[in-house]
């Protein structure tokens, strides 16, 4: 599939170094890390935290367990991940699952990381962690069956937040990315959709589950459909009003999101 960015793609059959999951009660992330520190892996740990990132989650676990890295190298990147989530407004909460006694854990600590980063030594003990101090974010829902009506309740469900989290300036453009995400999702996966509204600091969150479990690709130009002209442009639509949009594998179906307003940088 073709990567437009913004459009980043989580598919996670093509993945198997940086898995990326998401816990879509908190609206947080995880990244799990598998596999000996290169020059190959640091490149793709940036490509995924970028796309984690892009998608401004409530917050963001790494999951070092399985990651070999004797020297501990990779230290700086973690403090860069840290720096790129403060950019966003609420920042992005960043954790580290890293296993105790290894030299990772030893140099974040030597260096001070340990000051900004919350580094915990298993998974269930950084998720209960942050599932404790993890603020709720305003966040509104709706499930919708798969008819063309949809997509205008889609809209009048974001005039709602808007109008209750006093951003109406971003209610036009919102409105535009959810009705095509809606529509695309009747059309295409035909099953019922369940359609997420929630406030990040000054923008929102969009996003549009559906069932299923194909990913969906920007169009380049002139690739239109044979005899459906301007088939296609919901997405090249969204592409154009959002601040970042992707597409992510469920454990059911697909999630394809957006933000707008503000962005992580």
């Amino acid at each position: 599939m073709t990567m437009h960015p913004p459009h980043l793609v989580t598919d996670s059959a093509n993945e198997s170094s940086v898995v990326i999951t998401s816990d879509g009660d908190r609206e947080s992330m995880e990244l799990a890390v598998h596999g000996r520190w290169s020059p190959l892996l640091a490149t793709e740990l940036r490509y995924g935290i970028h796309k984690c990132l892009a998608e401004y989650p409530v917050a963001l676990l790494i999951d070092l367990r399985d990651f070999g890295d004797p020297r501990g190298h990779s230290a700086p990147m973690w403090l860069a991940a840290y720096h790129a989530g403060t950019i966003p407004q609420p920042p992005v909460r960043l954790a580290l699952c890293v296993p105790p006694g290894t030299v990772l854990a030893t140099r974040l600590r030597k260096t001070g990381a340990s000051h900004f980063l919350s580094v915990y030594a298993s998974m269930p003990e950084a998720r209960a962690a942050m599932a404790g101090s993890l603020p709720v974010p305003d966040r509104l829902q709706l499930i919708l069956p798969p008819e063309p009506e949809s997509a205008g309740r889609a809209s009048a469900l974001v005039d709602q937040a808007c109008t209750a989290w006093r951003l109406t300036p971003l209610a036009h453009q919102a409105r535009t990315i959810v009705s095509e995400l809606v529509g695309n999702a009747v059309e295409h996966a035909a099953t019922t959709v369940r359609v997420t509204v929630s406030r990040r600091g000054s923008g929102m969150y969009l996003a549009v589950h559906d069932d299923d479990p194909r990913l969906p690709g920007l169009p380049e130009p002139g690739q239109d459909r044979p005899g459906a002209p301007g088939r296609g442009m919901g997405l090249r639509i969204v592409h154009a009003a959002a601040a970042a949009w992707g597409v992510r594998a469920g454990s059911t179906g697909k999630v394809v999101w957006a933000t707008v307003g503000g962005r992580p940088g």
